[in-house]
């Protein structure tokens, strides 16, 4: 049962779970919902977009796994955040095949403002117009690194370190989310009273200036019904706020982590962020017992990235 999984069995499944999802909607990114609706991924698939084989990640692992080592090596260390998200853009650091393939484009500007030097906390864009999904798909290790921590802690270190990439105060309160939802999924609630309790806590954290303002952009999200919408009406762009509406409402409507997964590639589009924003989100539900093995075994790079969750997951476990 999902709601008896060990923590340690839900935090190797968020991990596993994001990774995997990346690596099914690679070969297919950018594609409409009706090529998708036309031929449907079922499995992992190789090539497609970027000519990269079965089981490649994309920068939303590898920005994700800067995440876990810095957590592993730092409780907390932005600095030390911020030049690994450097040498993978310079170095292709912690990438499939050691050679970056894709970047966005707020993310590549703002990490050309970290290696200039600027502050790790000042580099994200704060327009409006960047409000993408880049500080979202790499998150979710503050929200298992941090769970036990109070929800008030746990917000103000996801929007701390989703600036280093997107400062806009609406990427930073998407990522709250996010992180308060995993949390309390850590803590075995079930997918409805971890949704139901998140919406509690943001409207509760979110009250003053500027967060307030922006909570309008998430009143789907915050009407506690995301998931008896459409899925004609759920997007798979690269919106912070569509990807986390995406991920949110599949979690709902999924019996697995394989249905949670290939929904989200299928909704065309942004489909190796969608997909990765829910399979974690999934596999902390489900556990890395709910992840197909055969999705995992073709998985580029598997024996380290084994060692590196062993490594994350043994800090938190001894914290």
């Amino acid at each position: 049962m999902s709601s008896t999984l060990s923590r340690s069995a839900r935090l190797y499944g968020g991990l596993w779970g994001a990774v995997v999802g990346d690596a099914l909607g690679v070969p297919v990114e950018f594609s409409s919902r009706a090529e998708r609706d036309r031929d449907p991924v079922v499995g992992v698939r190789g090539f497609g977009t970027y000519n990269q084989p079965p089981g490649t990640w994309s920068d939303d692992s590898s920005l994700l796994l800067c995440t876990v080592l810095s957590l592993t090596e730092h409780r907390l260390n932005l600095h030390d955040l911020g030049q690994r998200f450097v040498r993978y853009l310079t170095e292709s650091y912690l990438t499939p095949h050691g050679r970056m393939f894709d970047i966005g484009m707020a993310t590549h500007q703002a990490i050309e403002r970290l290696r200039s030097g600027v502050e790790p906390e000042q580099a994200g864009g704060t327009s409006v117009r960047d409000n993408g999904n880049g500080s979202l798909m790499r998150i979710l290790p503050v929200a298992l690194r941090f769970a036990s921590e109070s929800p008030e802690q746990l917000v103000s270190i996801a929007q701390r370190v989703s600036r280093l990439t997107h400062g806009h105060p609406r990427s930073q309160l998407a990522c709250g989310y996010l992180c308060l939802l995993a949390a309390q999924l850590v803590h075995g609630l079930s997918p409805r009273a971890s949704y139901e309790q998140t919406n509690v806590l943001l409207r509760s954290l979110y009250r003053e200036p500027p967060w307030r303002d922006e909570l309008p952009a998430f009143d789907r999200l915050l009407s506690g019904r995301i998931d008896t919408l459409p899925r004609e009406s759920i997007s798979g762009s690269g919106y912070v706020v569509s990807t986390l509406e995406a991920s949110v409402y599949l979690l709902l409507r999924s019996t697995s982590y394989a249905h949670a997964v290939l929904e989200a590639v299928n909704l065309g589009e942004d489909t190796d962020t969608t997909a990765c924003v829910t399979g974690g989100l999934a596999g902390v539900w489900f556990g890395l017992g709910g992840i197909p093995s055969d999705w995992l075994a073709v998985l580029a790079r598997r024996t380290e990235l084994a060692s590196w969750f062993d490594a994350f997951v043994s800090v938190i476990e001894q914290a």
